[in-house]
């Protein structure tokens, strides 16, 4: 829930908090933080290596779901809200955002989901 308090908050490559912008691994940074008093650092990519693999059947609210968006693995990441939705940074021409994994962009580039939080 505390990630929806950020839709609209513009996107900023590399942005770490919502006064400047956030990027997608800037608002799951920020988010994580505030929410869970987890500490989180790096990018997408660095994420992949954190918690444990999770099932698209098995996601709950709070888990990662990463994507092939820039023709490398683990470019893009959000964080699931549950009913097949998750809250992300899209990209520059954007705001944060909620989106379903069915939609057909995200659904051909997703890769895996992850749990950081048991």
């Amino acid at each position: 829930m505390y990630a929806l308090m950020l839709l609209k908050t513009g996107y900023r490559f590399g942005g770490k908090n919502p006064e400047a912008g956030l990027d997608c691994s800037g608002m799951v940074t920020y988010v994580y933080r505030e929410a869970a008093g987890m500490p989180l650092t790096g990018n997408a990519a660095s994420f992949i290596r954190e918690g444990r693999e999770v099932a698209v059947d098995q996601l709950r609210a709070g888990d990662l779901v990463f994507f092939n968006t820039l023709g490398r693995p683990f470019s893009h990441v959000g964080i699931y809200l549950g009913k097949g939705e998750f809250i992300h940074a899209p990209n520059s021409r954007g705001r944060v955002r909620v989106d379903k994994l069915t939609n057909r962009y995200w659904s051909e580039r997703f890769e895996t989901a992850r749990s950081l939080l048991n």
